[in-house]
């Protein structure tokens, strides 16, 4: 809703209440001279379970919210729920943004992009043969994509539900050519052959400090990303760091997911610079207080 300057939206999950989402919106709403309210939905705060999902899109659909972000554990959970998908949103078969608009819900996926242009920012020039990758549900769907779009010729995908991890391979083979995709079978051998490794889990986040990678499996050469991005530095970042890896943090997928969403929100264009600043200086101080 667009009325006055004013703007509503939010962000739907579960163990959210720390994001820095409203932050992100906010700040740029009003350095564009608008109001915007981003509220947060946390589904384990409220105590409410899947059920309860479509209940908030409908009332959120009532009261004029421009649009909501979807993230974990629902941004596949919700597709029934929208009236259509963006190309994107489609490839991936995960949703993360959605505007409601005309009576209509479209999901959008802004994670690829996030990704994607998060790792050609910070990572370029890393060797990205093969690469290792925790996580097949809907963020790992993003990063998979990305990661095989700039141009890795193998990406093995681990997945302790391995029903999951199968399909996102098999949908990735599809896309991609049967090659280019394999389930990960091996840690510690997959990852002794990579050139990269990336957590595309919950894990690292407070509530689940622990490592995806076990810290014995990392190596000077290996290049490590994390797409958690509170606290900034999870402990695999961490190790990697302490062992010479270069990392990549999840600032700026959260950041270019989230200036994507923004223009799906506003119909403006957000400053991805300003909001990266913005989100890095304020990461910080809350890291360290």
């Amino acid at each position: 809703m667009i009325q006055a300057n004013r703007i509503l939206a939010g962000l739907v999950g579960r163990d959210i209440l720390a994001s820095r989402s409203p932050w992100l919106h906010e700040h740029e709403a009003d350095a564009q001279g608008l109001r915007l309210v981003y509220s947060l939905y946390d589904f384990a705060a409220r105590g409410w379970s899947e059920r309860d999902l479509p209940h908030l899109l409908d009332a959120a659909e009532r009261l004029g919210v421009a649009g909501l972000n979807i993230t974990y554990p629902y941004k596949q959970a919700v597709i029934p729920l929208l009236t259509g998908l963006s190309a994107e949103a489609e490839r991936i078969g995960a949703v993360n943004t959605i505007r409601f608009e005309g009576g209509r819900r479209i999901g959008h996926n802004t994670d690829v992009i996030g990704f994607y242009e998060s790792v050609q920012r910070s990572l370029a020039g890393a060797t990205m043969r093969s690469v290792v990758q925790v996580g097949a549900g809907g963020a790992g769907s993003a990063t998979a994509q990305a990661l095989l779009d700039l141009g890795v010729e193998c990406l093995t995908v681990f997945d302790v539900d391995v029903v999951k991890r199968d399909a996102l391979v098999a949908k990735l083979r599809a896309d991609f050519g049967s090659d280019r995709a394999a389930p990960g079978l091996d840690l510690e051998a997959s990852v002794a052959r990579a050139d990269g490794a990336v957590n595309a889990t919950p894990m690292g986040m407070a509530k689940q400090p622990d490592s995806p990678v076990p810290p014995r499996l990392l190596r000077p050469e290996l290049w490590v990303a994390d797409i958690v991005y509170f606290p900034l530095e999870t402990s695999l970042l961490r190790e990697a760091r302490m062992r010479g890896c270069r990392t990549l943090n999840g600032s700026g997928m959260v950041v270019f997911q989230a200036a994507a969403a923004f223009d799906i929100f506003t119909g403006l264009t957000a400053d991805r610079d300003r909001m990266l600043r913005s989100f890095v200086e304020s990461a910080r101080a809350q890291d360290a207080a």
